[in-house]
């Protein structure tokens, strides 16, 4: 490209040509130090939208590569002479043509093109250059005004050039054209002639666009997900006991039970998962409290959850005793497709002789605390894990006193432990829990014991301390 300045400015030196070989052997090895990585990505091959952005990434960055290594060669050979017949095509895969330059005086309307701009425009190696009047003809009518208006303010105003426009080639081709470039002043400080400097951006802005809509295509299965999840949230909170602080029961006597709750959500942002946590003031002054979780995750479980404590509490308000109530529940699921049971403890409590009368089906026993000491409930006799269709459950019977705090939680509530490990460190509480007064201040420790930890599902625990 020619260097054309203003009279009181030194034309600048080309650089050596031992120090652009030196950057051409960096932009190699970087580029071999990005394909490597490419290969050993994980996803290769894979539609999820994640991974077709990250592939989508990795060539716009590897094509970025490959047009700098040619454009540095053109740095240090230099620009092709105009009467070049077939300048060079550029590398197979190429974002950019070599950069093509030209000016174009003011004072005698001439211009000149070099070699690579012939081939960016379309244009006839042996045709003259077109005037700055005579630009616009191959730039698509939309765009004519933009062209127009940046080589008015660079004359007019001695703005740089900074843009992008469209070009119709022969053969009805369009390509999308980046022009660079600024006035050359003379020694009176008028503008005697423009230079620019051009490339073809084409497939540049294809491969940005291929970015931009994977990204984008992410970010919408993400916002999807996100709805989902907050629908999942708002069925759970219209149909369900809500998620956080006491049970408030509607008592039409004295208060029996102090009630209190809390769900507690995985760590990692995943769906809602089927836990769940109910109580019930019966019409006969009974109550009903439950714990349990179903198979899955999403809206799905949400509406089957609402189904089955439908189910609970219907059957609980005709009377049915817990073994009775698992055993039709077994029934009514073994019938469904969905939803499926994972585990759920059922019990019936008593205040007139302050008896509890439980069930369970694959689920973690009740948990007793008095006088400082906690213990689990001996399970029913007969109690059936996994039962299947006509099974009979077992129930068992546990007469309270006031004070004694009862403790129902679903298998996540201790992250990393289940079953007898996880019973063994929530009744290491015991001292803490027996102190407490409220059911509330109960689940506020369990919760500040076990709540912060890292967890990969969700949990539900219900606390109920005998009042009366």
């Amino acid at each position: 490209m020619p260097s054309h300045l203003s009279a009181d400015r030194p034309a600048a030196q080309p650089p050596g040509r031992g120090s652009v070989d030196a950057l051409i052997s960096q932009t190699r090895r970087l580029k071999g130090d990005v394909d490597a990585v490419r290969r050993d990505a994980a996803g290769e091959g894979s539609d999820h939208p994640r991974e077709r952005w990250q592939r989508a990434l990795y060539d716009l960055a590897l094509h970025q590569l490959s047009d700098l290594d040619e454009h540095l060669a053109q740095l240090r050979d230099g620009p092709l002479p105009t009467a070049a017949p077939e300048p060079p095509a550029p590398s197979q895969g190429s974002l950019l043509s070599r950069v093509g330059s030209a000016e174009w005086n003011l004072l005698t309307d001439e211009a000149s093109w070099s070699g690579e701009l012939y081939q960016i425009l379309g244009r006839d190696p042996a045709a003259p250059p077109l005037t700055l009047d005579e630009l616009p003809s191959l730039v698509v009518d939309e765009d004519r005004p933009t062209l127009t208006a940046m080589v008015t303010d660079c004359l007019v105003d001695a703005r740089p050039i900074d843009g992008e426009f469209r070009i119709a080639r022969r053969g009805g081709d369009v390509r999308t054209v980046h022009m660079m470039g600024e006035p050359v002043l003379d020694t009176d400080g008028s503008t005697a002639s423009m230079w620019a400097v051009l490339r073809d951006v084409s497939e540049l802005r294809r491969s940005q666009r291929v970015v931009s809509e994977t990204r984008d295509s992410l970010h919408h299965r993400q916002e999807a997900a996100g709805s989902e999840h907050r629908l999942a949230v708002e069925l759970q909170e219209a149909v369900l006991p809500p998620w956080r602080g006491s049970l408030r029961l509607p008592h039409r006597g004295p208060r029996t039970l102090d009630l209190a709750s809390r769900h507690l959500p995985a760590s990692a942002h995943t769906m809602i998962g089927g836990d769940w946590y109910d109580a019930l003031e019966l019409t006969d002054g009974e109550t009903l409290l439950s714990v349990g979780d179903l198979t899955g995750q999403g809206v799905g479980v949400t509406s089957n959850m609402t189904m089955l404590l439908g189910a609970v509490r219907g059957m609980a308000m005709a009377g049915a005793q817990p073994g009775q109530l698992m055993a039709w529940l077994n029934q009514l699921l073994d019938a469904t497709v969905q939803p499926a049971l994972g585990s759920a403890v059922c019990c019936r409590y008593r205040p007139a002789t302050r008896t509890l009368v439980w069930a369970q089906a694959g689920h973690p026993a009740p948990l007793l605390f008095r006088d400082g000491t906690g213990r689990a409930l001996n399970a029913p006799d007969g109690v059936l894990l996994g039962a299947t269709s006509g099974a009979v459950y077992g129930q068992a019977e546990e007469t309270l006193q006031v004070g004694d705090l009862l403790l129902l939680h679903t298998d996540g509530l201790v992250p990393g432990h289940t079953g007898s490990a996880a019973a063994n460190l929530l009744l290491g509480l015991a001292p803490r829990l027996t102190g407490n007064g409220t059911a509330e201040d109960c689940v506020r420790t369990v919760v500040e014991e076990f709540g912060a930890s890292e967890r990969e599902d969700n949990a539900c625990v219900l606390a109920a301390r005998v009042m009366s």
